[in-house]
């Protein structure tokens, strides 16, 4: 028999915030290590978040304001942040999965199963017929992952060259 701890997935920061203010544990820290992450793994680390490009160094720092439009689930694990994950504003009828991250401590815990399986109750919730992403290819494990949920490979929306261009309809 396995003891797993449960996974929580909720909506940030949603309506569990506090009367004073004050959010549920959030994206930040989850945003700063993908992001640091995945500029070593392209060959371009960097020391910290304030060398991070504008762009993702304004999501790390301002979550609310960077993702203001669409809806960012949060992952726990006993209680601390484990994962999260984006799901664009639907357009034309399409939403979007971006910043899919799992902890490294909570890796082969389902956290990565668990925030996929909300994303798509969340875009489908909203009326969407489509899902896509973009994900490096080296990132086999995702790959994989974002398969077993029926996304195939699509022909690519993105020059970088690396990427992985996937969809699933609903």
């Amino acid at each position: 028999m396995t003891d797993r701890t449960e996974v929580r997935i909720h909506r940030w920061p949603g309506q569990d915030s506090s009367p004073h203010g004050l959010l549920p544990p959030g994206p930040a820290a989850l945003l700063a290590a993908y992001h640091l992450r995945t500029q070593a793994e392209k060959g371009e680390a960097v020391a910290g978040v304030d060398a991070l490009p504008a762009s993702y160094r304004a999501e790390v720092l301002d979550p609310l304001s960077a993702f203001a439009d669409d809806v960012v689930l949060v992952a726990s694990v006993g209680g601390r942040p484990a994962g999260c994950v984006v799901v664009t504003a639907p357009v034309d009828g399409c939403s979007e999965l971006k910043r899919l991250w799992t902890d490294e401590a909570c890796r082969g815990e389902g956290v990565g199963s668990a925030l996929v399986r909300a994303a798509l109750v969340q875009a489908a919730e909203t009326g969407v017929r489509r899902v896509r992403l973009s994900v490096w290819e080296w990132r086999t494990g995702a790959i994989a992952l974002y398969q077993r949920f029926g996304f195939t490979v699509v022909e690519s929306w993105d020059r970088r060259g690396g990427l992985v261009c996937m969809r699933a309809d609903m």
